[in-house]
């Protein structure tokens, strides 16, 4: 009769780590492709008022920012207390603002500028003079759609 011998038990191959370098460089894109990087650089205090009827904005890329409000206390020394205008990364002059619009329109294509939208992110404190006086700018500007940004109410 002929004997059958067990086959020893040997080592398992190691495992390839051929494709983990690809893995991580997808990951990474993925990352960099998702990631959003914080646009504006604030200035000025913000507390948005609230609001019941408050819709969101459909296309985000066609709006352009100003914020009003006190400046922050690292800016403070600077620009004072007093509510100030922020266009972009910049504190402005109501003078600025039409030229602001004009630079605005010029990075957007011909076809969207006349869907382009001017949000006012203003704080609650803010007296009306101010806005009242950006919003004529604006008019001069013909920069005529005009959003105001605020917090939904929470339902209790």
């Amino acid at each position: 009769m002929a004997k059958f011998s067990k086959k020893s038990k040997g080592d398992s191959p190691a495992i390839s780590t051929a494709s983990l370098p690809d893995i991580i460089f997808m990951l990474l894109f993925f990352f960099m492709v998702s990631t959003t990087m914080k646009e504006v650089e604030y200035k000025v205090t913000i507390k948005l008022p609230e609001a019941s009827e408050a819709k969101k904005i459909e296309n985000k890329s066609l709006v352009s920012y100003i914020y009003v409000g006190p400046p922050n206390k690292s800016w403070t020394a600077q620009y004072g207390t007093k509510p100030v205008i922020q266009l972009n990364d910049q504190i402005a002059k109501l003078e600025n603002i039409q030229q602001w619009v004009e630079e605005e329109r010029g990075q957007r294509d011909e076809v969207d500028v006349p869907k382009m939208t001017y949000s006012l992110k203003i704080d609650e404190e803010v007296d009306m003079g101010i806005v009242t006086d950006l919003k004529q700018e604006l008019r001069f500007a013909q920069a005529l759609k005009i959003n105001y940004s605020s917090k939904r109410i929470t339902q209790k």
